[in-house]
């Protein structure tokens, strides 16, 4: 059984998820892949534990505070692939961006691969099911473009902002 609620951030109304009282879900309202791959009944259940503790988590990093991922208790759904990007993202440390080429070099070196796509990573990252608790956001093109975020670019700004990201050699590039 999925439990859900959602939660009203500075960013826009979340919906969280969780299974088995883990958190199997954070999703910004109108992004891509919204409830992913949840294919089983929903309950909306605003008391419970894990989905209390995740609107807390959440209060705390949008008043500035830096919290870490660990303090959650999460079940990701997807591939083996998927799982390994979204651990990768999960070191990223707050504050900081990296790009997606460092997760593909990380990546491929975890797989013992000569190289990896950043292709297969951007998707994997696209389709992250825990937006901002894994972090996602903090990915960036390597020349700095400010691309790919599912819950939409100006959310990605929003939250590098709350995080006091220096912003200045990132950018929107204006290239469809």
């Amino acid at each position: 059984m999925i439990y859900t609620t959602y939660y009203k951030s500075p960013i826009g109304k979340i919906l969280l998820a969780s299974k088995d009282n883990k958190l199997i879900g954070l999703w910004i309202e109108n992004q891509k892949y919204y409830l992913g791959k949840i294919d089983s009944e929903i309950y909306e259940k605003d008391d419970e534990q894990i989905l209390v503790k995740t609107k807390k988590w959440l209060d705390r990093y949008f008043d500035g505070e830096i919290v870490e991922i660990n303090e959650l208790e999460l079940d990701l759904i997807g591939s083996n692939f998927r799982k390994l990007v979204w651990q990768v993202l999960c070191d990223i440390p707050y504050g900081s961006v990296t790009t997606y080429k460092n997760i593909a070099d990380i990546v491929s070196r975890k797989l013992n691969r000569k190289s990896m796509s950043y292709q297969a990573i951007g998707g994997a990252v696209a389709h992250n099911p825990i937006s901002i608790i894994i972090p996602c956001h903090r990915v960036v093109g390597v020349s700095g473009n400010l691309t790919g975020y599912a819950g939409g670019i100006d959310k990605k700004i929003k939250l590098l902002e709350i995080e006091n990201v220096n912003m200045e050699k990132l950018f929107v590039s204006n290239i469809k």
